[in-house]
C-alpha cells in the first residue's frame, strides 16, 4: 500500500532534523511540502512535532516491546517506530491498520526491508496497550529537569515543562489595525496577544496564505521576542549584532524610521533571506562575523541577542532538548562573552546595548553580563523596569503587572508562567 503524502514528509523532516541540525519549525513551512493540502499539512505538524515533543516516551514504549535495544536500531528504522507509536499512542482518530500498514511500508520504501517484520510485530503490540499518561517532567532529559528546579523551584519547573509540550500558539506582530480586518476577511481570526498592542494571536486560518503575509505587511514573531526589540528604544546609529531572521531588526527600523540600522549576521544566506523579510530603506544588511566586525564608528544603540541554547523555545523548537548537552552550556557562554565583549566596544558614550538570549540558563543571562560588567568599568547596569515603563506610557506594552516581567533589573520572561517563549535581556549603558 502506498504511504501517505504526510506521513513520508513527517519521515523525511525527522530524519533531516537528527542528521543535519536543521529545525522542524523551518522544514515545516519549506518548499517541499507547500504543495500539501491544507488537511495534510495538519497532519505532517502533528506528526513531527509530536514525535519531538513525547520521543522520550515513546522511545520507552518501543523499547518495552522489542528485544533489540534502541541504540542498535538504524535512525530510519527507529524513525518509522517513533512515527507508528506516536499515532497509536496519541492520535485517536487514526485507525490502528493505518498507523501499523504505513509504517511498515514506510521502513520498506527506506531500504530497510529485513526491519518490516520487526516494526510491524512491536507497533501491534503498541496499539493492543493502554496510552501511557503524559507526563511532562519526563518528556524532558533528567539534566534539565533538574537545572530548571534548580534555578526557579519545582512548581516553576513543572509548568515550564508542561508549557513546552503544548501546541505553541502563532502570535504576529501588526502595525496597521486595516490589516486584521484584512485577515479576517481572509477567514484568519485572531485576538489581542497579553503584553504587547501590535500583538495578535491567531486562532484560526492559515496565516501564511494570506496575501498580508506574502507582501510582508505582518511578521510572525514570539511576544517575547518583540519585546527584546522594543527595549533597545530610539537613536541615530543602531547596530543588531545577530540579527537573523530579521524580526528584531524590522521592529527597530520601524521604531526608528529615519536612523540608521546596521544588521549583521554571520551567515551570508541567513543574511539574505534577512534583506527579504526587512523591507525598509533605512537598513543595511552585512554578513559578518560578530567576534570581528567590520565597522569603522560607533552606535547609539547596540542589540546583541546571542546564539545561545533556545531552552527557552522548546515548544516551538522540541528537538533542542534532545540535541543540547548539559557540556554545551559553558561553551555557549564563552562564546557568547566574547562577542558581547566585541559588541561593547561598538556603543558610542551614553549609548546602550541590549544583551539578550531566548535561554533559560543563568550561566548564558546573567553570568554573562556580571563577567561583562567586571571586566568593563565604562558600563553600568540599567533596570529594565525604566524602560517597560517607558513601553507603558507609550502604549506599546499593556500588562498591567510589570513587575512580573523581571528578575531583579532584567527582563525574564518563563514559559508557562508568561504566555510567551523565555527570553532573558539586559540593558547596559555606556558612561
Amino acid at each position: 500500500m502506498p504511504v501517505s503524502s504526510a506521513r513520508a514528509a513527517a519521515f523525511e523532516i525527522l530524519l533531516r532534523t537528527e542528521t543535519t541540525g536543521a529545525y522542524a519549525s523551518e522544514l515545516l513551512h519549506s518548499s517541499r511540502v507547500a504543495k500539501l493540502s491544507p488537511a495534510d499539512h495538519g497532519l505532517l505538524t502533528e506528526l513531527v512535532m509530536g514525535v519531538l515533543r513525547w520521543r522520550s516516551l515513546l522511545d520507552k514504549r518501543i523499547a518495552e516491546h522489542s528485544v533489540q535495544p534502541l541504540a542498535k536500531f538504524d535512525l530510519e528504522v527507529l524513525t518509522t517506530l517513533r512515527l507508528g507509536a506516536y499515532q497509536l499512542l496519541f492520535l485517536d482518530r487514526i485507525p490502528t491498520h493505518a498507523a501499523v500498514n504505513e509504517s511498515v511500508e514506510l521502513v520498506k520504501q527506506a531500504r530497510k526491508r529485513s526491519a518490516a517484520g520487526m516494526v510491524n510485530a512491536v507497533l501491534r503490540k503498541i496499539g493492543t496497550g493502554t496510552a501511557p499518561p503524559a507526563d511532562d517532567f519526563s518528556a524532558h532529559p533528567q539534566w534539565l529537569v533538574e537545572r530548571w528546579t534548580k534555578t526557579f523551584g519545582v512548581d516553576v519547573a513543572k509548568q515550564i515543562c508542561v508549557y513546552d509540550q503544548t501546541h505553541a500558539k502563532t502570535t504576529i506582530r501588526v502595525n496597521d489595525p486595516v490589516v486584521i480586518e484584512e485577515l479576517q476577511r481572509d477567514g484568519v481570526h485572531t485576538q489581542p496577544a497579553s503584553l504587547l498592542a501590535k500583538a495578535f494571536v491567531v486562532d484560526a486560518g492559515d496565516i501564511t496564505q494570506t496575501k498580508a503575509f506574502r507582501e510582508r505587511r505582518l511578521i510572525i514573531q514570539d511576544e517575547g521576542s518583540q519585546l527584546v526589540a522594543l527595549l533597545v528604544g530610539n537613536g541615530n546609529t543602531i547596530l543588531d549584532c545577530c540579527a537573523a531572521p530579521g524580526g528584531k531588526t524590522r521592529i527597530i527600523a520601524g521604531q526608528n524610521p529615519d536612523s540608521v540600522v546596521v544588521a549583521m549576521e554571520l551567515h551570508p544566506h541567513r543574511a539574505a533571506l534577512l534583506r527579504k523579510l526587512v523591507l525598509a530603506g533605512n537598513v543595511r544588511v552585512i554578513a559578518a562575523d560578530a567576534r570581528q566586525m567590520p565597522l569603522a564608528h560607533k552606535f547609539d544603540r547596540v542589540l546583541l541577542d546571542a546564539p545561545c541554547s533556545g531552552t527557552g523555545t522548546l515548544a516551538r523548537n522540541p528537538e533542542i532538548k534532545w540535541r543540547l548537552k548539559a557540556e554545551d552550556i559553558p561553551r555557549l557562554q564563552s562564546y557568547q562573552s566574547e562577542i558581547l565583549a566585541v559588541a561593547m566596544d561598538y556603543v558610542a558614550t551614553n549609548g546602550r546595548l541590549v544583551y539578550s538570549t531566548c535561554s533559560l540558563e543563568p550561566e548564558e543571562n546573567v553570568e554573562v553580563i556580571e563577567h561583562a560588567l567586571a571586566a568593563n568599568s565604562e558600563f553600568r547596569l540599567i533596570d529594565c523596569r525604566i524602560e517597560l515603563q517607558r513601553l507603558r506610557q507609550d502604549h506599546e506594552l499593556v500588562i498591567d503587572d510589570v513587575e512580573s516581567l523581571l528578575s531583579g533589573p532584567y527582563l525574564r520572561t518563563i514559559p508557562g508562567i508568561h504566555p510567551t517563549d523565555g527570553f532573558f535581556a539586559a540593558i547596559l549603558e555606556k558612561n
